[in-house]
């Protein structure tokens, strides 16, 4: 049986973020909507890639992504979930680079 794989990478800047807010046991968590937009190759062809998608970052994470501004761009590293009321996907941020 193949292990499964559920990584995902994004270069993209902050749209909109969420105040900080806490689980019961004092863990921050940050909803966050990120922004992106590349050029890239399909079938023999350049297409403009845009993409808007929903996250979420826990912990250390989050908490520095409460404290940057709007529009600036980072590479995310985490995994992809359906979201709590299961329409649509959300990127669970577990790591950020500049």
């Amino acid at each position: 049986m193949l292990a499964s794989v559920n990584q995902f990478d994004l270069h993209a800047s902050l749209e909109e973020l969420n105040a900080l807010r806490y689980n019961p046991a004092g863990l921050p968590i940050l909803d966050l909507w990120l922004v992106h937009e590349s050029k890239t190759q399909e079938a023999g062809s350049e297409r403009v890639v845009q993409l808007r998608m929903k996250a979420v970052a826990f912990g250390a994470i989050a908490q520095t992504l409460a404290r940057q501004d709007l529009k600036v761009m980072f590479h995310f590293r985490g995994f992809l979930n359906t979201s709590r009321n299961g329409k649509g996907v959300v990127f669970h941020i577990q790591e950020l680079h500049t």
